[in-house]
């Protein structure tokens, strides 16, 4: 009787070990990819229960949620022979579970290198201001390249984005001198303009005043109200010439 027990309690703890091992859960963003005697299975395993057979299957789950990969910062040479020190960031998923495994060694390393040698071999072939003011051309030709790279891994990546690029101290001054000569020559620019606009103005006045006389007069009388609502001791009273032209000419005939 005694050796019966035992040989049930043996039984139900090699079926509870059977169990725990054949058992297994996958969250409904993972999926398990099984080996059997070393053949990949044509099916991922979840999300939900299923059941493996202890010794003969081997699992790897995989996550499916987005992953954001930091891509470490590059020394860049660019089109303009500029050094750069360029870091970014890229956000991908895995689209093809067991591609993910059974075609690659690690895919998370193996993305991240093609990232890297990626952002080195295409901000190469872009000047410095392209860099600084195309970001979102950049953006979409580096995510185009690494995509195609990584689709025969299961890898779908769906987002590259250029976080920081470090400019050299003084590529930085020799910047803000030509961003303060370019102010410059705007204000001179700005400045002429308003000086011929305002000649014109004055040209069109003149023509007024030819046309019309004794608009000179008016203007003469205006000026002397302006005059006499002067605090100054001392008032310069313009005489018109016109007013010196008989003296002018009594003098020459003398």
């Amino acid at each position: 009787m005694n050796a019966a027990l035992v040989a049930l309690g043996v039984i139900l703890f090699l079926l509870a070990l059977f169990a725990i091992a054949a058992i297994k859960v996958a969250r409904e963003y993972e999926r398990g990819i099984v080996f059997r005697l070393g053949r990949l299975l044509p099916q991922p395993k979840g999300p939900g229960l299923f059941l493996l057979i202890p010794v003969v299957d081997r699992m790897v789950k995989v996550d499916l949620r987005t992953i954001t990969l930091n891509i470490p910062p590059q020394e860049v040479i660019t089109k303009d022979n500029v050094p750069v020190r360029v870091n970014a960031v890229a956000y991908f998923r895995i689209v093809s579970p067991q591609d993910a495994i059974v075609q690659v060694e690690n895919f998370m390393v193996a993305t991240s290198q093609i990232a890297q040698t990626t952002l080195r071999s295409v901000l190469g072939q872009h000047q410095l201001d392209e860099l600084l003011s195309e970001r979102e051309k950049i953006n979409a030709i580096l995510q185009e390249i690494i995509d195609e790279a990584t689709a025969p891994w299961g890898v779908k990546v769906s987002i590259v984005e250029v976080k920081d690029v470090e400019i050299p101290q003084g590529m930085q001054r020799a910047m803000a001198r030509q961003a303060e000569a370019e102010r410059e020559r705007r204000a001179k620019v700005i400045a002429a303009e308003g000086e011929f606009q305002a000649s014109e103005r004055l040209k069109d006045a003149a023509n007024v005043i030819e046309d019309h006389p004794v608009a000179l007069q008016f203007r003469y009388l205006q000026t002397l109200v302006e005059l006499g609502a002067s605090q100054s001791t001392t008032i310069v009273f313009p005489v018109p010439i016109d007013l010196l032209t008989p003296f002018m000419g009594g003098d020459r005939q003398t």
